[in-house]
């Protein structure tokens, strides 16, 4: 017998960055490496803030209309170019800096990711529902084993999230109503988007994404489904 609260869910959508991945750590690690190859010290852990810190303003200006519509990575790339004098590495060459760029599709999983993803697999469908075009999508998950059922991001709406496009979009692709949906993710705001719509609601702690002095997305914000540690946590509520 389900669990009060399971009874109809039979997809679990889930946001990646920062809720399945170490983006920050990530991106920390390899603008140093790349840094240290033209032989400059880089505060790793600034330059990820720095790269992040555009991620809402250069989609916000797609969401709004005030440019066509445009891929992640070809975002994070004019991000890229825009820091690189401020942070000293404007000695990278296009080809450095496009490597740089994939750092992107190279983060690293959360300790409790992979394996609770497939515990999750073994009750409901799992899919990515991220801002990360399908190319960033799927090489993060080969390389980092993440074991989706399908991987579904914002190209394939021309939408970003917190758009509804992206969110019903999802729940349609699935074959389902958005009812039997359930976004997790860290960020209160994307799981209040997916609530307004229908869908059902996790929130996983994730209190070192954006370091260890983390401010936002440290408790809920709102009557989610669920709230959870970890996946692992989440997959013993969802009793899988």
């Amino acid at each position: 017998m389900a669990a009060p609260g399971i009874a109809g869910i039979k997809a679990l959508v889930f946001d990646v960055f920062g809720t399945c991945v170490d983006w920050r750590g990530s991106i920390a690690r390899e603008a140093e490496a790349a840094a240290r190859k033209i032989g400059v010290a880089l505060d790793g852990a600034a330059f990820a803030d720095a790269w992040r810190a555009n991620y809402q303003p250069s989609m916000e200006r797609v969401r709004g209309g005030a440019r066509e519509w445009t891929i992640l990575d070809v975002l994070h790339r004019e991000t890229l170019e825009a820091l690189k004098p401020r942070f000293g590495l404007a000695a990278l060459d296009a080809a450095a800096s496009d490597d740089l760029n994939r750092a992107w599709h190279r983060l690293d999983p959360w300790p409790d990711t992979v394996g609770g993803l497939a515990r999750l697999k073994r009750q409901f469908v799992i899919s990515t529902l991220s801002n990360g075009n399908t190319a960033l999508l799927v090489n993060m998950a080969k390389r980092a084993g993440l074991p989706w059922d399908c991987v579904l991001g914002a190209e394939a709406f021309q939408r970003y999230k917190p758009q509804p496009e992206v969110y019903l979009g999802a729940a349609s692709l699935l074959g389902l109503r958005p009812e039997a949906v359930m976004m997790v993710a860290a960020h209160n705001g994307d799981l209040a988007a997916a609530q307004a719509l229908g869908l059902r609601t996790a929130f996983v702690l994730r209190p070192t994404e954006h370091g260890p002095g983390q401010k936002t997305d440290l408790r809920p914000a709102g009557d989610w489904d669920f709230t959870a540690r970890d996946f692992s946590d989440l997959a013993d509520q969802l009793r899988v």
